[in-house]
C-alpha cells in the first residue's frame, strides 16, 4: 500500500477534480458520505453526536457529515471555532446545512461553554485534516484539550487534529493532540498515524475509499509504502531442483551465555526453518548440550569460556554472520565482539546484548560490514543514536544513520520501520501485540541471518524476514492466542508462513 506526503494527498484531489470530472464540493459530499456511513456502521447504538469544525475542508467534511446525520434524524450539536474565514468549500457545507435545517444552532467555542454528553453521544473531531504544519495554541489548542476531556467516543474526521502528516516534531504538545477512539481516514492512511507514538492518538484506524482516481495516483510518486505479499514474493529466489545444501549459505550465529542458552536455540530454530543450508552456533561451554538437543540441525563451536563469548571465531568459511542474542554485556564478551566486527568481511545481523556493547562504543560502527543488517527496538536505537523524542524524529534519525553507516536498520515495534542503506525506506504494519514477548527479536535475527547467508542483499533480506516473521507471528495468534503466545509459537508457525508465500508464488 502507498503512502503519500499530505502535499501529495492534495494534488491527488486536484487531479482526480480535473480527471473525473467532478467539483471540489461534490468530491467533499462523496468522502462525507463514506465518512457518515462509517460513522453509522460502528456507533449504530448512538443517537446524539457533537462536532467540532474547523474553517477548513476537514471542518466542510463535518459539516456535510452533521447534514447528513441530521436527515437520519440523529441529534446534532455543532460546535465551531469561527465562523469567517472558512475556505470555499467549507463555507458552501455550511450555506448547505443551514439551508437544510435552519434551526440548526451554530455554537461559537470561544463562548466558553461545553457541549452537554450523555451514554448515547459521539464527539467527532473535524476541526484539522492532515495538513497542519505547526502545533495548535490559542482556542484551536483550547478546544482539543476539551475533546479529550468528554467522556464519550472520540471520532477523528481523516487525521486527529493537532497531529501533522508525516512529522509531529519535537516542538509538538501531546496535549493539543486530539485522542481518538476511531479515526476514519481517506483513502490513504498517513505517515504519522502508522508510527508506534502516535497509535495512542489514532485509536482504531479505518481506511475508507472515496473513488480518487487511479490515474491520479499512478502519476503522483509515493514517500514510501508498507509491505504486502506480492512485494514478499517478487523477492524470493527459488530453489533449484538440483541445489545442495551449500547453495543455502553457511552462516554463524554467535548467541547465548550461562542462563540464556534460550536465545540461541530461538534463533538457530528460525534459521534453520527459513532456508538455511548450513548453520553454526558459537556458544559457551555451558549451552553446547543445550542447543545441540534442541536443534539438531545445527552444528556447534564451543568458546573458549565456559560461560560466555569472550573470543571471535574465524568467520572466513561463512557466509553471513549473527550476534548479540543473549551473549551479556561483560568486557570480556566486548572484546570479542569487537574483533569480531573487525575481522568479518561478510554480511552481519547485529541484535540486542551486541547492540547495547555498540551504543557504549559507537567508533566501532565504522568497522560493521557494508550491507549488514541492525535490528533495534526503539531503547537499543535511541543508544545508539541518540534520542528519539517522537516517530518522526526516530525515522529521520534511521534514515540518517543507515546513510551513515551503509547498513539496512530494522526499527522493531508494532509498525516496524525498515531503512536501506540508501535512505528508502518501508513500513511493514502486520503482526500483533502477542509478539511483543520475550524471544521474538531472537526468532527475527534467525531469519534474517538465514537469508544474508543465502545471498540476498540486506535491505531485501530485511523486507522479507520482517514480513514473514509478522505472518507467522498472526498464524500462531489465530491458533493459540495473543495472550499465550510466546516466541517459540512464532517459529512453529513459520512453516505456515513460507509455505503461504510460496503458494501466492505458484499461482
Amino acid at each position: 500500500m502507498h503512502i503519500y506526503s499530505t502535499a501529495s494527498i492534495k494534488e491527488i484531489d486536484r487531479l482526480t477534480v480535473q480527471y473525473e470530472p467532478i467539483s471540489s464540493y461534490n468530491l467533499m459530499e462523496r468522502a462525507a458520505a463514506r465518512l457518515t456511513h462509517a460513522l453509522r456502521l460502528d456507533y449504530a447504538h448512538c443517537n446524539h453526536f457533537v462536532l467540532f469544525a474547523g474553517a477548513g475542508n476537514n471542518g466542510g467534511d463535518g459539516l456535510v457529515m452533521a447534514r447528513r446525520l441530521l436527515e437520519e434524524g440523529c441529534a446534532v450539536d455543532v460546535w465551531m471555532v469561527t465562523c469567517e474565514k472558512l475556505s470555499p468549500d467549507c463555507s458552501t457545507a455550511l450555506a448547505r446545512l443551514l439551508e437544510a435545517f435552519p434551526s440548526c444552532a451554530i455554537r461559537l467555542t470561544a463562548e466558553g461553554e461545553a457541549p452537554a454528553v450523555g451514554p448515547h453521544t459521539v464527539v467527532i473531531d473535524a476541526l484539522f485534516g492532515s495538513g497542519l504544519n505547526r502545533p495548535l495554541g490559542g482556542e484551536y489548542a483550547r478546544v482539543v484539550r476539551l475533546i479529550n476531556s468528554l467522556a464519550c467516543p472520540r471520532v477523528a474526521v481523516d487525521i486527529p487534529s493537532g497531529l501533522m502528516g508525516e512529522d509531529n516534531g519535537p516542538a509538538s504538545d501531546a496535549a493539543t493532540i486530539v485522542r481518538a477512539d476511531t479515526t476514519l481516514t481517506l483513502q490513504f492512511p498517513k505517515l504519522s498515524m502508522l508510527l508506534d507514538e502516535n497509535k495512542k492518538y489514532v485509536g482504531r484506524m479505518r481506511l475508507l475509499d472515496i473513488g480518487l482516481s487511479l490515474r491520479a495516483m499512478n502519476e503522483t510518486a509515493p514517500i514510501t509504502h508498507t509491505i504486502e505479499a506480492e512485494e514478499v514474493r517478487a523477492l524470493l529466489s527459488p530453489r533449484c531442483a538440483t541445489a545442495h545444501k551449500g547453495n543455502f549459505g553457511r552462516a554463524l550465529l554467535v548467541a547465548g551465555s550461562r542462563g540464556m542458552a534460550g536465545a540461541s536455540v530461538l534463533a538457530a530454530r528460525a534459521a534453520m526453518r527459513s532456508g538455511l543450508g548450513l548453520l553454526t552456533v558459537h556458544l559457551p561451554a555451558c549451552n553446547n548440550a543445550i542447543v545441540q538437543t534442541a536443534v539438531p540441525e545445527a552444528m556447534t563451536s564451543i568458546d573458549g569460556d565456559d560461560n560466555a563469548f569472550t573470543a571471535a571465531p574465524d568467520t572466513a568459511r561463512y557466509t553471513a554472520v549473527g550476534v548479540g542474542p543473549g551473549i551479556g554485556r561483560s568486557a570480556a564478551t566486548a572484546g570479542a565482539l569487537h574483533e569480531l566486527i573487525a575481522n568479518c568481511r561478510v554480511p552481519m545481523v547485529i541484535d540486542a546484548d551486541a547492540l547495547n556493547i555498540l551504543a557504549d562504543n559507537k567508533e566501532w560502527l565504522d568497522s560493521v560490514p557494508e550491507g549488514s543488517v541492525i535490528t533495534p527496538h526503539r531503547g537499543e536505537f535511541a543508544r545508539l543514536a541518540g534520542s528519539t523524542a517522537d516517530g518522526g524524529d526516530a525515522l529521520t534519525r534511521a534514515r540518517e544513520f543507515a546513510v551513515r553507516h551503509k547498513i539496512c536498520v530494522v526499527l522493531k515495534g508494532a509498525c516496524t520501520i525498515i531503512v536501506n542503506g540508501d535512505g528508502s525506506y518501508c513500513l511493514n504494519t502486520r503482526g500483533n501485540a502477542g509478539m511483543a514477548t520475550g524471544g521474538s527479536g531472537d526468532a527475527l535475527t534467525g531469519i534474517i541471518l538465514a537469508l544474508l547467508a543465502g545471498g540476498y542483499r540486506a535491505y531485501d533480506a530485511a523486507r522479507v524476514a520482517v514480513y514473514v516473521h509478522s505472518v507467522a507471528g498472526d498464524e500462531a495468534a489465530a491458533r493459540v492466542g495473543q495472550t499465550s503466545l510466546v516466541a517459540g509459537d512464532i517459529i512453529e508457525y513459520l512453516p505456515v508462513a513460507w509455505r503461504n508465500i510460496e503458494n501466492i508464488s505458484e499461482k
